[in-house]
């Protein structure tokens, strides 16, 4: 699952291909130096991060109207509301992969927290961010962009992505930050080793949902996916002199099961359906779930997430892109295609948890 806060960009999954781990660490030497903290206040945009015309975002795309799902109704076991919620989603999963849940559960205090610590990393200087520099070959610690990946068409974004395991008593995520980032980091540790616990809870409750949906029953997936192993990502989206021009996060297709994604105040999550891309409004009290290709094999649908359009004046996002759970080792099968979505430069947090079959 992903779960993203908005107003930084939507989750990039792992690349499901090999990463040529030579190749790559020889255009790190080369690459482009992304440091948003310069780069913000620069009216000109590097070519790098320039965009096809035909992949720009539109100023102001059509809102996309997406069930809100009661999922305490739904799990509290009401006849009526789980009728209600299984008829919701599977509309939502037939037309496009995309619904909200609400009333969910999960402690808006613990969501603040995760947005103000994530403030708090993407706000130090590029060297400090950089003691968590994701390694070659590697799909967790810090990135700038992909500048060390590709050398056009670069997203305007940056990433701190970690690993979690449902299975781990051990505070796999508090460790991490202990060891990568140093005792400064145990608080910060903590928050999102309790973020993540709070996460799987809630990717649990919606496994419920979607086979009560499916007609299989309301632990079929659950218990097909409890000790998930899963990537939780947080993207920031800094401002942008000319967000007309670039783009937070490419077009693109989720290739995992689920992912949940909690927007901050900055639109700019879009939506592909019906030949053109439709924007999901913020919702601070809600979580947007999408559902991935490996869940949805016989259905088609792509998102894509876009740099918000200029306003005059520029808002950061963020996201707290969330986690990628995956089944445990040996169960599910390989993700089929990209899942999609683009995001819009403008300043934005989010906070992203995606589960992988």
């Amino acid at each position: 699952m992903a779960m993203e806060i908005c107003t930084k960009t939507l989750l990039m999954p792992p690349p499901l291909f090999p990463i040529d781990e030579e190749e790559e660490a020889k255009s790190e030497h080369n690459s482009i130096v992304f440091d948003a903290s310069i780069l913000k206040y620069r009216s000109t945009i590097p070519s790098q991060f320039i965009w096809p015309d035909e992949e720009k975002p539109c100023a102001k795309p059509p809102e996309l109207l997406v069930e809100a799902i009661d999922l305490g109704g739904f799990l509290s076991g009401d006849p009526l509301a789980v009728s209600n919620a299984a008829r919701l989603v599977n509309e939502a999963c037939r037309k496009h992969g995309f619904f909200l849940v609400v009333n969910h559960g999960v402690d808006a205090r613990l969501v603040g927290e995760a947005h103000k610590n994530m403030d708090y990393f993407f706000n130090l200087s590029l060297s400090e961010k950089q003691r968590a520099q994701r390694k070659v070959g590697d799909h967790c610690g810090y990135a700038s962009s992909f500048t060390g990946r590709f050398s056009t068409k670069l997203p305007w974004k940056e990433t701190l992505s970690f690993r979690y395991c449902d299975d781990d008593d051990d505070g796999i995520v508090e460790k991490y930050f202990l060891n990568v980032m140093g005792e400064d980091f145990n608080q910060f540790g903590r928050v999102y080793q309790q973020y993540c616990e709070a996460m799987s809870r809630l990717s649990l409750g919606i496994m419920e949902l979607l086979g009560m949906s499916l007609g299989v029953g309301s632990e079929y997936f659950r218990e097909f996916f409890k000790g998930n192993d899963s990537i939780m990502r947080l993207n920031y989206y800094p401002p942008c002199q000319k967000p007309n021009l670039t783009l937070g996060t490419g077009p693109h297709c989720d290739p995992t099961s689920l992912t949940i994604l909690h927007q901050d105040q900055v639109s700019g999550l879009e939506v592909f359906v019906d030949e053109k891309w439709h924007s999901i409004a913020p919702n601070s009290e809600a979580f947007v779930v999408n559902i991935g290709d490996t869940f949805m094999s016989s259905i088609k649908w792509d998102i894509q997430e876009l740099p918000a359009p200029s306003s005059g004046k520029q808002a950061k996002s963020k996201e707290v892109s969330g986690i990628l759970f995956m089944p445990k080792d040996g169960e599910g099968g390989e993700a089929t295609k990209w899942a999609g979505g683009r995001k819009e430069s403008k300043d934005i947090s989010g906070l992203h948890m995606v589960i992988t079959a």
